[in-house]
Protein backbone atom coordinates (compact mmCIF):
# COMPACT_ATOMS: atom_id res chain seq x y z
CA UNK A 1 0.00 0.00 0.00
CA UNK A 2 1.33 3.42 -0.91
CA UNK A 3 0.72 6.35 1.44
CA UNK A 4 1.75 10.00 1.47
CA UNK A 5 3.18 11.05 4.81
CA UNK A 6 1.73 14.20 6.34
CA UNK A 7 4.20 14.30 9.25
CA UNK A 8 7.70 12.95 9.77
CA UNK A 9 7.59 9.32 10.96
CA UNK A 10 10.67 7.75 12.55
CA UNK A 11 12.23 4.90 10.54
CA UNK A 12 9.79 5.51 7.68
CA UNK A 13 10.20 8.89 6.05
CA UNK A 14 9.79 12.64 6.08
CA UNK A 15 6.68 14.74 5.55
CA UNK A 16 5.38 15.05 1.96
CA UNK A 17 7.04 11.80 0.93
CA UNK A 18 5.36 8.81 -0.73
CA UNK A 19 6.29 5.48 0.88
CA UNK A 20 5.27 1.84 0.56
CA UNK A 21 3.93 0.23 3.76
CA UNK A 22 2.06 -2.91 4.67
CA UNK A 23 -1.73 -2.44 4.29
CA UNK A 24 -2.49 -3.08 7.98
CA UNK A 25 0.11 -0.55 9.16
CA UNK A 26 -1.27 2.09 6.81
CA UNK A 27 -4.98 1.49 7.47
CA UNK A 28 -4.81 0.79 11.19
CA UNK A 29 -2.10 3.18 12.38
CA UNK A 30 -0.79 5.81 9.93
CA UNK A 31 -4.09 7.02 8.48
CA UNK A 32 -6.16 7.10 11.75
CA UNK A 33 -3.32 8.88 13.61
CA UNK A 34 -3.21 11.51 10.80
CA UNK A 35 0.40 10.64 9.97
CA UNK A 36 -0.46 9.77 6.36
CA UNK A 37 -3.11 9.80 3.67
CA UNK A 38 -3.74 7.19 1.00
CA UNK A 39 -1.85 7.77 -2.26
CA UNK A 40 -4.82 8.21 -4.63
CA UNK A 41 -4.59 10.07 -7.94
CA UNK A 42 -5.81 13.40 -6.58
CA UNK A 43 -3.63 13.17 -3.46
CA UNK A 44 -0.55 12.53 -5.62
CA UNK A 45 -1.33 15.68 -7.66
CA UNK A 46 -1.68 17.69 -4.44
CA UNK A 47 1.67 16.29 -3.26
CA UNK A 48 3.40 17.36 -6.48
CA UNK A 49 1.92 20.87 -6.21
CA UNK A 50 3.02 21.10 -2.58
CA UNK A 51 6.56 20.03 -3.54
CA UNK A 52 6.69 22.78 -6.19
CA UNK A 53 5.58 25.38 -3.64
CA UNK A 54 8.16 24.20 -1.11
CA UNK A 55 10.88 24.36 -3.77
CA UNK A 56 9.92 27.96 -4.69
CA UNK A 57 9.96 28.97 -1.01
CA UNK A 58 13.34 27.32 -0.58
CA UNK A 59 14.83 29.19 -3.54
CA UNK A 60 13.51 32.50 -2.20
CA UNK A 61 14.90 31.69 1.25
CA UNK A 62 18.32 30.81 -0.20
CA UNK A 63 18.48 34.15 -2.02
CA UNK A 64 17.58 35.98 1.19
CA UNK A 65 20.20 34.04 3.18
CA UNK A 66 22.83 34.90 0.56
CA UNK A 67 22.09 38.63 0.87
CA UNK A 68 22.15 38.50 4.69
CA UNK A 69 25.44 36.57 4.59
CA UNK A 70 27.02 39.16 2.30
CA UNK A 71 26.06 41.99 4.66
CA UNK A 72 27.20 40.17 7.81
CA UNK A 73 30.61 39.28 6.37
CA UNK A 74 31.51 42.81 5.21
CA UNK A 75 32.60 44.24 8.57
CA UNK A 76 32.76 42.70 12.03
CA UNK A 77 29.97 43.42 14.48
CA UNK A 78 31.17 45.44 17.49
CA UNK A 79 30.02 44.52 20.99
CA UNK A 80 30.73 46.80 23.93
CA UNK A 81 31.69 45.27 27.27
CA UNK A 82 32.89 46.56 30.62
CA UNK A 83 36.62 46.01 30.96
CA UNK A 84 38.88 45.66 33.98
CA UNK A 85 42.40 47.08 34.24
CA UNK A 86 44.01 43.91 32.86
CA UNK A 87 42.00 43.97 29.62
CA UNK A 88 39.63 41.20 30.68
CA UNK A 89 35.92 41.81 30.45
CA UNK A 90 33.49 41.37 33.29
CA UNK A 91 31.36 38.31 32.53
CA UNK A 92 31.24 36.94 29.01
CA UNK A 93 29.70 37.78 25.65
CA UNK A 94 26.56 35.74 24.98
CA UNK A 95 24.57 34.97 21.82
CA UNK A 96 21.86 37.30 23.14
CA UNK A 97 24.28 40.24 23.08
CA UNK A 98 25.53 39.25 19.62
CA UNK A 99 21.96 39.01 18.24
CA UNK A 100 21.15 42.43 19.69
CA UNK A 101 24.32 43.93 18.16
CA UNK A 102 23.51 42.45 14.73
CA UNK A 103 19.99 43.90 14.94
CA UNK A 104 21.27 47.37 15.90
CA UNK A 105 24.27 47.57 13.55
CA UNK A 106 23.23 45.53 10.51
CA UNK A 107 19.44 45.71 10.72
CA UNK A 108 18.75 41.96 10.63
CA UNK A 109 16.77 40.10 13.27
CA UNK A 110 18.50 36.77 13.95
CA UNK A 111 17.23 34.40 16.63
CA UNK A 112 19.73 33.99 19.46
CA UNK A 113 19.23 30.21 19.42
CA UNK A 114 20.71 30.08 15.92
CA UNK A 115 23.94 31.76 17.06
CA UNK A 116 26.79 29.81 18.64
CA UNK A 117 30.03 31.44 19.73
CA UNK A 118 33.06 29.33 18.81
CA UNK A 119 35.46 30.33 21.61
CA UNK A 120 34.85 31.55 25.13
CA UNK A 121 34.98 35.34 25.10
CA UNK A 122 36.76 36.76 28.15
CA UNK A 123 39.03 39.47 26.71
CA UNK A 124 38.90 42.33 24.23
CA UNK A 125 39.57 41.18 20.68
CA UNK A 126 38.11 39.62 17.55
CA UNK A 127 36.23 36.32 17.76
CA UNK A 128 34.17 34.07 15.52
CA UNK A 129 30.55 32.96 15.79
CA UNK A 130 28.48 30.55 13.73
CA UNK A 131 24.95 31.29 12.57
CA UNK A 132 22.83 28.29 11.63
CA UNK A 133 20.18 29.43 9.13
CA UNK A 134 19.15 25.85 8.35
CA UNK A 135 20.74 22.42 8.05
CA UNK A 136 22.73 23.31 4.91
CA UNK A 137 23.54 26.97 5.58
CA UNK A 138 25.88 27.59 8.48
CA UNK A 139 27.98 30.73 8.13
CA UNK A 140 30.84 31.99 10.25
CA UNK A 141 31.05 35.70 11.07
CA UNK A 142 33.57 37.82 12.94
CA UNK A 143 32.67 40.00 15.86
CA UNK A 144 34.82 42.39 17.85
CA UNK A 145 34.62 42.95 21.59
CA UNK A 146 35.53 46.53 22.51
CA UNK A 147 35.71 48.31 25.87
CA UNK A 148 32.97 50.73 26.87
Amino acid sequence: MQVILIKDVDNLGAAHEMVEVKPGYGRNYLIPQKFAIEASGSNVKVLEERRKQVQKKEQKLMAEIASVTAVLKTTPVKIGAKVGTSGKIFGSVTPIQLARAIREQKGYEIDRRRISIVDEVREIGTYKAKIDFNKDNIIEIDFEVVGE
